[in-house]
């Protein structure tokens, strides 16, 4: 079952080791775990709903409380806390088009605000409910999820838009083809909530982001119904799938999608590669990156990220082992593990890969094999639950990421990484803060850091301490010229940071666009952009 207040499945764990918690508390000091509040608790805050009956709405107080928050931080201490001071006032589980048209009109009669909600994976506050007096309708999607189409001529597949991950690639494998799009979240998260934010998978540099693999669809906005023809290139204008890849639900709700899919590679393998520098590591992986070979996946860890993967990998004998091998070869305090994957025929993707490694042993990489690339692999989706188990000893893990042309790319890092600490320190805290490059591009690079720190077992103080960890490193990333998002989309979270990057026009562009199709303003208010 789906843990109402945490990450995943809770017959789930991912257990940190002794060693682990040892290196935690030598970092950071000794966590706390604090007092929680129970479900029934949670549910007993949910006040009477505001909503006239309809027979798609749920009004009980379980669903309500089930789709009222994501998983970012401030969900998360709220959901902990018992602080379930807002929720919406329904939810609809619709399993047609036809029926979101429905709700969407049923919402309009009533004065109703109308969230769009997917797996509720969202980490920057795209689901949240804002305290006011209209109210708030939330349409689950996740009972539209079968395999609209398949046409493999054009190699196109069009699925209802609240299909998860799993269940999208279940429905292609059966036919011999896959999406690609692998994003952390790919468990619990949806075809619909990866292009309205703008997701990227794992392995992008292969299948590409979510932008390259959407070709059409349908949307239902208070206006009427939306139509995106699928065409495999046109320069009639205007491209409208722009107008809802990144909209996060302020236009309407997207109902249809239709993707472009791969046929399942024959051959995939993931190599890691040990350099003896952060900048020997960057260097490389730049010119993998620019060498455009027909690669999958390039994951590049600092030299604390590195660190840190190995310590919680347990195997402490293995890892002594391969540490001492390392060091011998030239690899030590400072070492840094670069992750290579190849996806494809068995020619191409081990052509690939030898190309990519003789790149990386001219940097000075130490190539040591598949295993730990496997072991990667058969954890890809289950590393996340570590903020369950931080949790339980006390400690917090959020994250921050953004992108940046390759000048920047090392700046970019040691900011993020020294704004957290700074933040922290005025707390009176210390923060464990590590990055890695999970996008490759041959202009740049994604920059993702991950902040542990400990919590304090008050609501108040846990709340004060990720606001300013929060605006410390958004300002870092907005100062050093990047984006304010790369995959996670801008929500709430992000909204005070966009004007930066988009500028007045920019800004005026969208509440302009939004505003066409939603004219009253009761899709999503508050997220994106103001109104």
């Amino acid at each position: 079952m789906k843990r109402w207040n945490g990450w995943g499945d809770d017959a789930i764990e991912f257990a940190l080791n002794d060693d682990a918690l040892a290196f935690l508390g030598e970092r950071l000091g000794p966590g706390t775990a604090g007092a929680e509040t129970s479900h029934a608790d949670a549910c007993a805050r949910i006040g009477a709903s505001r909503l006239p009956p309809h027979p798609l709405i749920d009004t009980s107080a379980a669903a309500r409380l089930a789709n009222a928050l994501g998983q970012s931080l401030p969900d998360w201490l709220r959901l902990r806390y018992g602080k379930i001071d807002t929720a919406p006032d329904g939810v609809a589980y619709p399993e047609s088009g036809e029926e979101v048209r429905e709700l969407l009109d049923f919402a309009a009669l009533c004065g109703a605000i109308v969230i769009p909600y997917g797996g509720g994976t969202s980490v920057a506050g795209h689901v949240g409910v804002d305290a006011g007096p209209k109210p708030v309708l939330t349409i689950n999607l996740t009972r539209m999820r079968a395999m609209i189409d398949l046409d493999k001529d054009a190699q196109l597949a069009t699925f209802g838009a609240g299909v998860l991950g799993p269940d999208l690639e279940a429905q292609l494998r059966a036919f011999g083809y896959t999406l690609g799009h692998f994003p952390q979240s790919f468990e619990y998260s949806t075809l619909g909530g990866w292009v309205v934010t703008r997701s990227s998978g794992q392995q992008s540099l292969r299948y590409g982001r979510i932008e390259q693999l959407f070709a059409g669809g349908r949307v239902e906005t208070p206006a009427g119904t939306f139509d995106l023809p699928t065409f495999p290139a046109s320069a009639a204008g205007t491209d409208l799938r722009e107008m809802v890849l990144g909209s996060e639900g302020r236009l309407g709700i997207l109902t249809e999608a239709t993707v472009r899919i791969s046929r399942l590679p024959q051959y995939e393998a993931f190599h890691a590669v040990f350099f003896p520098s952060w900048d020997a590591a960057a260097g490389a992986t730049r010119e993998l990156a620019q060498a455009r070979l027909p690669l999958s996946m390039l994951r590049l860890s600092n030299p604390l990220e590195t660190l840190t993967m190995l310590t919680l990998a347990g195997h402490k004998r293995l890892i002594g082992a391969l540490e001492t091998w390392l060091r011998w070869r030239g690899c030590a305090d400072g070492k840094c593990m670069l992750m290579i994957g190849a996806s494809g025929s068995a020619a191409n993707a081990k052509h690939a890969l030898r190309a990519a490694l003789r790149i990386a042993r001219a940097g000075g990489g130490v190539h040591v094999g598949r295993t730990m690339g496997d072991k990667w692999k058969q954890n890809r989706f289950r590393n996340v639950y570590l903020r369950n188990a931080a949790w339980q000893h006390g400690y917090a893990i959020d994250t921050v990421e953004t992108a940046v042309d390759w000048p920047g790319v090392t700046p970019m890092m040691h900011a993020l990484e020294d704004a957290a600490a700074q933040a922290m320190a005025s707390c009176g805290e210390r923060v464990h803060a590590y990055t890695h490059l999970s996008h490759l591009y041959a202009q740049g690079a994604s920059v993702y850091t991950t902040f542990v720190y400990r919590l304090s077992g008050s609501y108040e103080e846990d709340l004060q301490r990720w606001r300013r960890l929060k605006g410390a490193v958004s300002e870092a990333i907005v100062v050093n010229g990047g984006t304010i998002s790369h995959q996670h989309g801008v929500g709430a979270d992000h909204a005070p940071y966009l004007a930066s990057e988009k500028g007045l026009l920019g800004m005026g562009a969208m509440r302009t666009l939004f505003r066409h199709f939603d004219p009253d303003g009761r899709m999503n208010p508050g997220k994106l952009v103001s109104p």
